[in-house]
């Protein structure tokens, strides 16, 4: 086939794959503190708020000053979401940082030119209800050390959430017992995200990276039936 016939039919594919170079914003974490990154994050857009609107950006973690450090992608992803950019992946994790941020569907690169890191063959395990990928309910009891995640919806549980527990999901949590453990809503930066609980008593409540530990959250408030959301990025519980 000559060049000419080749070209030709290759321009009748749907699509065409090739590498590109693309300068990405790069995070670059040396502490993963939630509070000083909240703080920081908020005073560096503020200075260019058009720069960062719908930017993507890569979360590298080859600096964190322990090579353990647990980093919160949950808090943090739905933090960047939540302040208008895009998350895409992250790079110079550990295994466990790395498995965390797969969760939250946030792609592996290596350290150079951006380009993914061969993911391991994935592991053999029972079918979890953390992995459906649609609203989710649960009806037994949450234990301390449980992971649930509703990706794409919202996340039902008609019983209690131990202390050390944790829920993810896309959209709304709604907790028809004592919640003890943490609730994170609208973690891929859903503002509009609300949890509900019957009796307050959480370790943290998030609405798209806005979150609030057990000591900031008002007293008159703890053991009551509550709903938590975000108003112009200020979480407010109140009773319902």
């Amino acid at each position: 086939m000559s060049d000419a016939a080749s070209e030709t039919a290759s321009s009748s594919d749907p699509f065409e794959l090739k590498s590109s170079a693309i300068t990405v914003p790069v995070l670059k974490l040396f502490d993963p503190d939630m509070d000083r990154i909240t703080d920081l994050l908020t005073t560096k857009i503020e200075q260019a708020p058009d720069f960062f609107h719908n930017a993507p950006i890569v979360i590298d973690l080859s600096a964190l000053k322990t090579n353990d450090a647990t980093v919160d992608f949950a808090l943090l992803v739905g933090l960047i979401r939540g302040m208008g950019m895009i998350p895409v992946g992250v790079q110079g994790g550990n295994p466990l940082q790395n498995e965390a941020a797969e969760m939250l569907e946030l792609a592996i690169l290596s350290n150079s030119a951006g380009r993914p890191r061969p993911r391991p063959k994935p592991r053999a395990a029972a079918p979890s209800p953390a992995t459906e990928e649609h609203s989710l309910l649960v009806t037994r009891p949450v234990r301390s050390g449980q992971r649930l995640y509703a990706r794409g919806g919202d996340l039902v549980v008609t019983a209690a959430v131990s202390s050390g527990a944790e829920l993810f999901a896309d959209g709304n949590i709604h907790v028809y017992g004592a919640l003890r453990g943490r609730a994170l809503a609208g973690v891929k930066g859903d503002t509009s995200a609300r949890i509900f609980c019957r009796k307050l008593n959480a370790e943290l409540v998030s609405i798209a990276g806005r979150y609030k530990v057990s000591d900031s959250i008002s007293r008159e408030h703890w053991g009551d039936a509550v709903q938590v959301y975000l108003i112009e990025n200020r979480l407010v519980v109140e009773p319902i």
